[in-house]
């Protein structure tokens, strides 16, 4: 049998379907190529074989387990593998009844990210991408971005993506309502990837914060670490640490939105270090309302004013000048602090920011308490002092210190140039769109995003729910010579 490979002449192009137009101009196809039959079945086994090793390797567990319980139900019958099966899945029992986080991170989790990476996203990955536009075709060949990676969570799963040469993560950013009504999320989240080229997409399958969290349990003093104070869980589950030292923190949300369970868990975090006298709780109270509570306690160990006619201002001047003083002995001695009863970390909390810096009717008291609250931001951090500010407005002109403010949490906000207001640009594209948090307060109270200095990204978290008899038995605890029903 003779073999043809020929390539046709010029002349001898065949015309692809006649125009319908016909003063239009002819159109040729390219040359015809007569490939050898032997040459197309040998790259078409090339192509099978690549294929088989690349499904082998995607899938090693799953095969090793199956081709091993092939070889004992050929060797020694069914019944082998019948009892190996059964013995393996009462181990699995066992162990997940006796320390179930171990099973679940070795046993449970890897087994649904490896399902759900070949049944959801694999499987829906091509016509998913091809119809947000993440494909390109050129000359005829499509190129398609490649799955690399499936991470589950309990709400979510993190999905390593490697982009085509030349694509950047806005692109996947403008489609995210795309990818989750794609993949069956509620929501998506892009995420930098670990290296150039890389992308992580978080679909989340349902809210981590559908209840409310209950009041943490207050933490021995020995636990209690200021560059990440326990007040309330991640949307992974993890915990949410709230940095005080060397920091200052900005809280921003509607009426409602859960200002008062930041700063109180915050509170609650740090009352063993308040009954050893290593930190101190300078509480500014506005609407004599939130703070108010705890009234007692921040008198004992700290100081607190509603004075809306100057108090409040000489509480914020009279903190600038002992952080001055303090940083007058610091100089050329240390450049870190460590707190100590001689020289506590004192934290001041300000319950509505807005009230001191805008909305006070004296305009020498606003100047006055804007003045002191840019000297404790712009200077206190190296000295042990953290300022917790917590307003309802985001806009520029009611507070203009919030870029002295690193650590920024977005609750519920109204508006969605909020986000960005108060988070940084681009905040909002990233993900965190606290515009859409619930309005009911057992479902968004305490709910928001935060975005970290070292970090671009927002994280989803909410914070615990302080109730009032959380904070009586708190003021009982710090002063168990009070009469509390008395002081009620």
């Amino acid at each position: 049998m003779a073999w043809e490979f020929r390539k046709l002449a010029p002349g001898e192009n065949v015309a692809v379907e006649t125009q319908r137009d016909p003063f239009a101009a002819p159109k040729w196809a390219p040359p015809v190529w007569h490939m050898p039959e032997g040459l197309v079945l040998i790259v078409n086994a090339v192509r099978v074989l690549v294929r088989t090793v690349v499904f082998l390797v995607r899938n090693i567990v799953p095969v090793s387990i199956t081709a091993g319980l092939g070889w004992l139900g050929y060797a020694y019958g069914w019944t082998v593998p019948v009892l190996v099966l059964a013995l393996v899945g009462v181990v699995l029992s066992v162990w997940a009844v006796v320390d179930r986080p171990s099973f679940v991170r070795w046993i449970a989790r890897p087994v649904q990210s490896w399902w759900r990476m070949v049944f959801v996203y694999r499987r829906h990955w091509q016509p998913v991408l091809v119809t947000a536009g993440l494909t390109k075709v050129h000359k005829g060949r499509e190129y398609l971005p490649s799955l690399v990676r499936v991470r589950c969570g309990p709400t979510c799963d993190r999905v390593l993506v490697c982009m085509l040469k030349g694509q950047a993560p806005d692109a996947w950013e403008q489609v995210t309502a795309n990818l989750a009504h794609g993949f069956g999320a509620s929501l998506v989240r892009v995420r930098d990837g670990d290296r150039p080229g890389r992308v992580w997409l978080e679909f989340v399958r349902r809210d981590a914060f559908a209840e409310p969290i209950p009041a943490l349990p207050v933490p021995n003093a020995c636990d209690v670490d200021l560059s990440g104070v326990e007040v309330g869980r991640c949307e992974d589950g993890s915990p949410w640490r709230l940095r005080l030292l060397g920091t200052h923190v900005l809280i921003a949300g509607a009426t409602g939105a859960g200002k008062g369970s930041v700063i109180w868990s915050a509170v609650r975090a740090l009352l063993p270090l308040m009954l050893s006298g290593l930190v101190e709780v300078w509480a500014i109270d506005p609407k004599r309302m939130e703070l108010s509570f705890g009234r007692v306690l921040f008198e004992r160990y700290g100081r607190y004013s509603s004075d809306p006619k100057g108090g409040m201002v000489d509480l914020l001047e009279a903190a600038a000048e002992d952080m001055n003083a303090r940083a007058e002995r610091f100089a050329g001695v240390t450049r870190s602090f460590t707190p100590s009863r001689e020289f506590p970390f004192r934290v001041i909390v300000v319950d509505e920011l807005a009230f001191l810096t805008a909305y006070c009717p004296e305009r020498d008291l606003r100047k006055r308490a804007e003045s002191a609250l840019a000297v404790l931001t712009s200077q206190g951090r190296s000295v042990g002092y953290c300022v917790i500010g917590a307003q309802q407005d985001a806009r520029k002109e009611v507070n203009n210190l919030r870029n002295l403010f690193p650590d920024r949490i977005a609750l519920r906000l109204d508006e969605d140039e909020q986000v960005d207001m108060v988070l940084g640009d681009g905040a909002r594209d990233r993900g965190a769109l606290a515009d859409q948090i619930s309005s009911v307060p057992e479902v968004g109270a305490g709910v928001g995003f935060v975005r970290l200095e070292t970090s671009p990204d927002p994280v989803r978290v909410r914070a615990a729910y302080v109730s009032d008899a959380d904070i009586r038995a708190m003021v009982a605890l710090g002063l168990p010579d009070l009469d509390i029903e008395g002081a009620a």
